[in-house]
């Protein structure tokens, strides 16, 4: 019996799926295992982290793995896939295929077929490809420039929109939960802190502001789904002639934990490209990632 492994390598968190042909047998996680956010030994740890918990659940050993398929942000890069490569060839001895995020995102949501994905976890990016095979993205292009929508996008917006309301002399919920996630017990550690932040952590005390009410926080989350429309819409409109059926596929932690960016997010789709069709459900793209390695497995005999 063949065993595949598929991992889907994100900024905060690596998931991996251990099956045969048919099958999951085990599933792991772990931290984030983007290089160039976590660095290289960090990621190879998380990885290790992932595969060995993913192999204990269903009773194996990473030798016993006949082929794997990574998909992480950044490996469409020679030197990311390189280093990837090294943490990997520490603990198995099979073949690995590594790809970037978007491809085994792509074939989670539509097999070998059309259609547009916009992942926003950490990062965030739209792209796609219809029936002629030609492809387009946007945004993306990392947090520091881009990537609008995002995890670390959303925490960076929230703590400048919530010391807007303080030099206005107010103290909005979204500033308290963000004094508390960043340990600030005064605004001066707040703005020290803030400086120096890593966002993407933010999120959930962004989220909790929201859930109560919060409209400082409700306004960010609504940005943040218009942004991430409006990427997609950018991929649509290159991609698809008006008129044309287009699936549209939902990706990432900021998706699957906010249901007001999804909400947002579809109507604004649906708004600027009428024929696009958004599937209700986030898409999880380790499944991707492990159907890939049995492709690869199937192909190589």
């Amino acid at each position: 019996m063949a065993i595949f492994l598929g991992i889907d390598g994100g900024g905060s968190k690596t998931t991996c799926l251990i099956g045969d042909e048919q099958s999951v047998l085990g599933s792991g996680n772990a931290g984030g295992s983007n290089v160039i956010r976590v660095g290289e030994e960090s990621t190879h740890a998380a990885l290790a982290a992932a595969i060995r918990q993913a192999c204990t659940v269903a009773g194996l050993e990473p030798s016993d793995i006949n082929r794997a398929c990574l998909g992480a942000s950044g490996a469409g890069r020679a030197a990311t896939r390189e280093a990837l490569g090294r943490g990997l060839a520490r603990l198995l001895c099979c073949e690995i295929e590594i790809v970037a995020d978007t491809e085994i995102a792509l074939h989670a949501a539509f097999g070998p077929g059309p259609g547009v994905i916009v992942i926003a976890g950490t990062g965030a990016i739209a792209c796609g490809r219809n029936a002629r095979v030609e492809s387009a993205r946007a945004s993306g292009w990392g947090f520091a420039i881009s990537d609008e929508g995002s995890g670390y996008w959303i925490g960076r917006e929230a703590l400048r929109t919530a010391l807007r309301a303080y030099d206005q002399g107010v103290t909005p919920p979204l500033l308290r939960n963000l004094m508390h996630a960043l340990g600030a017990a005064t605004h001066e550690q707040l703005v020290i802190r803030g400086n120096a932040a890593d966002f993407a952590p933010l999120l959930p005390a962004v989220l909790a502001a929201a859930d109560s009410g919060d409209p400082l926080a409700l306004g960010v989350l609504n940005h943040a789904g218009r942004e991430l429309a409006s990427s997609a819409s950018v991929v649509l409109h290159r991609l698809f002639s008006p008129g044309e059926t287009a699936p549209v596929a939902m990706v990432g932690g900021v998706f699957r934990n906010s249901s007001v960016v999804r909400q947002v997010f579809y109507n604004e789709v649906s708004s600027e490209f009428p024929g696009a069709t958004v599937e209700p459900n986030v898409i999880e793209p380790v499944h991707g990632a492990l159907d890939l390695a049995r492709r690869g497995g199937r192909d190589a005999i």
